[in-house]
């Protein structure tokens, strides 16, 4: 179950449905409330109906005996007295009205309206309202003889008839009935209607809704599988390639321009830069074995040959070899430093100064430097300098200038030297580490290759660049820039 659910399509799957079944009940709540409030309505404008109609048969003097009312639906006609006066036959029980009586009431011995009538009024009551004031003193109606009021109140109760109970919407209309004073008709309409047409609606959502949903599920996995189909084949190539430690395989792009096939290109560009990285430390590995061989065996040989023979101890070349030795390993753990992502200190120092340090001391070598402060390794910063100072010293005829400004937010060094240049093709190779463009030169003298290496490694680290290009005269120019601090 963890690992269903720990997929990615599960939780896709699972997402999907999941916000399909929120909207799915909102909206089905939404549907029903609006579905039960128009049915009412519905029943409040029939009942509203019935009860003007049955008014308006009052305010025509039709005697309450003589009320066509329906046998299937509640209907109440009140006198002002709050007596029932007329009333459904066969109503046995009723509420919501206000009133609860089901039977009308006659009058104490009087015939006054209709003779015969049943819940005429009482002839007590005939003079005052004649004088248009009710028996209890109340204050007269409002309304005219024979009209019918406008405004209606509509109650919710419920109501038996014949033995049969159901829940009603009343409506209650007042008219104004000439010899009877005001008059109040309640009439009920069925809600039968409504409350079957939301359990129908009930019934259809709770049936329909777990096969949408059902549906939806289906259709998202089924989505998300073909959508995922390409990541499961770059995962596939992935696990390919670390089995089998080929860095030279890539996985396949998608023939689309998703971000499924932007993970596939940016995955195939990590693992070429993988691949260049290693192979790089490969070379390195190789080369440095190469470069501390030679020192190492010349040592052995020097140190051997002392040992047979004390006489012939070349004790220079084994101090110069041991001495080489030593910078090469130095230059080695440094650049092993750099690629491990050593961050440079953030100290503050003047470059102009550690030009002149660096320079003090080397014959030929001329210093034009203006202050400028910069930030990082001093350490570094002066490897890199004294790395330039001996290229330049190295290829140059007879002298060496550098020149320290500032251009804007950066701090410019240039080492110029009057020698042979440094031919256009070959302006980026020198940076390589191990490479000396001139193979036939002595090691002792062309040095293992690391200097420039080293070099551009330390200004990339700072934050800035190393380039070379001719002087004037066709000698090389380094030119370092790093941001002012």
């Amino acid at each position: 179950m963890r690992r269903l659910f720990g997929s990615v399509r599960a939780r896709a799957t699972l997402a999907a449905t999941a916000v399909v079944a929120v909207a799915l009940v909102a909206a089905g709540a939404a549907v029903l409330l609006s579905l039960r409030a128009n049915l009412i309505d519905q029943a409040g404008t029939q009942a509203e109906r019935a009860a003007r109609n049955v008014a308006a048969d009052l305010s025509g003097g039709t005697p309450y005996t003589g009320l066509e009312l329906d046998d299937d639906e509640p209907v109440q006609v009140v006198d002002a007295h709050g007596r029932l006066v007329a009333a459904t036959e066969h109503l046995e029980h009723i509420s919501g009205t206000g009133v609860t009586e089901v039977k009308p009431q006659s009058p104490a011995g009087g015939t006054g309206g209709t003779p015969g009538a049943v819940g005429t009024e009482d002839p007590d009551d005939s003079d005052d309202v004649a004088a248009g004031v009710d028996a209890a003193g109340d204050t007269p109606s409002a309304l005219e003889p024979g009209e019918i009021a406008d405004d209606v109140r509509l109650t919710a109760g419920s109501a038996t008839i014949d033995g049969k109970p159901a829940d009603y919407r009343f409506a209650a209309v007042e008219v104004e009935v000439p010899d009877r004073g005001t008059l109040t008709v309640y009439a009920g309409a069925s809600l039968d209607p409504e409350q079957g047409a939301v359990g129908t609606a009930q019934t259809v959502m709770l049936v329909g809704f777990p096969l949408l949903l059902g549906v939806v599920a289906a259709v998202t996995w089924l989505v998300t599988r073909r959508a995922l189909r390409p990541v499961e084949g770059i995962r596939a190539e992935m696990a390919a390639i670390t089995a089998s430690e080929d860095l030279a395989r890539r996985v396949p792009v998608p023939d689309t321009h998703d971000e499924v096939a932007r993970l596939a290109r940016t995955t195939n560009e990590t693992l070429a830069a993988l691949e260049t990285s290693v192979e790089r430390q490969r070379r390195f590995v190789a080369d440095a074995s190469h470069e501390l061989r030679s020192p190492i065996a010349s040592l052995r040989t020097q140190l051997e040959v002392a040992a047979a023979h004390p006489e012939l101890l070349d004790l220079e070349g084994a101090v110069e070899d041991t001495v080489r030795l030593q910078h090469l390993a130095a230059d080695l753990l440094l650049l092993a430093r750099l690629d491990a992502g050593e961050r440079p200190q953030n100290t503050r120092f003047d470059l102009a100064g550690v030009v002149r340090e660096q320079a003090a001391g080397r014959t030929g070598v001329t210093v034009d430097a203006e202050g400028v402060e910069v930030a990082g390794s001093r350490g570094q910063v002066e490897r890199l300098l004294a790395n330039l100072l001996d290229n330049a010293q190295r290829h140059a005829r007879s002298r060496v200038a550098v020149a320290v400004r500032q251009a804007g937010r950066q701090a410019v060094v240039e080492v110029a030297d009057d020698g042979t240049g440094v031919p256009v093709g070959d302006r980026e190779r020198i940076f390589e580490r191990f490479v000396r463009l001139d193979e036939a030169r002595a090691r002792d003298d062309g040095g293992a290759g690391l200097g420039l290496a080293i070099a551009r490694d330390v200004a990339v680290r700072h934050g800035g660049t190393l380039t070379v290009r001719d002087t004037t005269a066709g000698g090389a120019l380094f030119e370092l820039r790093l941001p002012v601090a």
